[in-house]
């Protein structure tokens, strides 16, 4: 079994696996438990893999859903991933840019809440927005950064 967030330098990796169909995320090797753990807050299911001296863990949106009810599933993590720091990649025939741009502004409308977010300085700097990729396979496409 191979590692795509690994191989492709993210904290996670989202792209659609043919068998068993669904949406699946690798995480890096060593990922910290905060990762695994937002990830199940997400929605989507825990797997680990014994494979000879090594443990991999990985996620899956739940397997029930169809095709299109997985990608919301895994669209709507990509926010909460990125505003807790971590590096994600997502595969385009996996991402939905409407159900992010949903999920981006139910995030916002949570932060923007007076006691949720102290004003920060003007010259506090901001998390740098991700390299994007040239699209065409695993470790392909980034979503748009979250806007401030």
């Amino acid at each position: 079994m191979t590692n795509l967030a690994d191989e492709c330098a993210a904290d996670a990796e989202i792209f659609k696996m043919s068998f068993p169909p669904a949406v699946h995320v690798d995480t890096r090797t060593g990922a910290p438990a905060a990762l695994h753990d937002l990830l199940d807050q997400l929605g989507l299911e825990r797997h680990t893999v014994q494979q000879g001296d090594q443990t991999l863990t990985f996620h899956t949106t739940p397997l029930q859903l169809d095709f299109d009810e997985q990608k919301h599933v895994a669209t709507r993590a990509i926010p909460a991933l990125l505003l807790a720091g971590y590096k994600i990649n997502c595969t385009p025939t996996v991402f939905d840019e409407p159900t992010y741009q949903q999920a981006v502004h139910g995030v916002r409308s949570r932060t923007s809440a007076p006691a949720a977010q102290p004003s920060e300085p003007a010259s506090a700097p901001s998390r740098p927005a991700p390299v994007r990729r040239t699209p065409g396979g695993p470790g392909a496409a980034w979503p748009a950064p979250i806007p401030e």
